[in-house]
């Protein structure tokens, strides 16, 4: 009986030293505050109180909404959260649009000073691709089309036979893309944001 204990006592004692041990080493996961796709390079890097990605729900009732970093976080807001890049009700922003939330931390929970919302980026008409040329190249085969948005939005619907290359990971499948280096290649995207 006394050499079960000790066996017990060993065991309780090895796991908690490896678990005290993993906490020095900062195995711990912290939540991401910004988006894969946010912190490319030339992009946006995390800093403390911001959250970047996209948002996931909008409750104006329960006066919450919940931004996707790759992790889910729950933020409340009031009549002082300032919105910017948005003339429309909090509620109404739509989902999976790309967002900046600054956030402050009271008694534990996250609160929300402003939403910025991602205003539609500028394209040069020049570097559009029209719907006619965009359905010659693809009936011809005269280029490779890829798909850089996430699996997800991929998996809804895509042009068939597009390649599939998230943006977030382009480096990751770099070598899917044509070697010669005079094919033509077309991305799109869900648009511009």
């Amino acid at each position: 009986m006394k050499k079960l204990r000790k066996q017990r006592f060993f065991v309780v004692f090895i796991f908690l030293l490896s678990l005290a041990f993993l906490a020095s080493q900062g195995i711990s996961q912290q939540k991401p505050i910004i988006a894969k796709g946010c912190s490319l390079p030339g992009c946006h890097t995390a800093k403390e109180g911001e959250l970047r990605g996209s948002l996931k729900t909008v409750s104006a009732k329960a006066q919450m909404l919940q931004v996707d970093t790759g992790a889910l976080w729950t933020v409340k807001f009031d009549d002082n959260t300032k919105l910017i890049n948005w003339n429309q009700p909090i509620n109404k922003i739509p989902k999976e649009k790309e967002v900046y939330v600054a956030v402050v931390e009271k008694d534990g929970e996250l609160y929300a000073t402003s939403v910025n919302v991602k205003p539609p980026v500028k394209v040069d008409p020049a570097k559009i691709v029209k719907v006619e040329e965009m359905k010659k190249i693809f009936d011809e085969k005269k280029g490779v089309i890829i798909d850089c948005r996430p699996a997800g939005r991929y998996n809804e619907g895509h042009i068939p036979g597009s390649l599939h290359i998230w943006f977030a990971e382009f480096d990751k499948y770099i070598d899917k893309l044509p070697q010669d280096k005079n094919t033509l290649i077309v991305y799109y995207c869900q648009g511009p944001t």
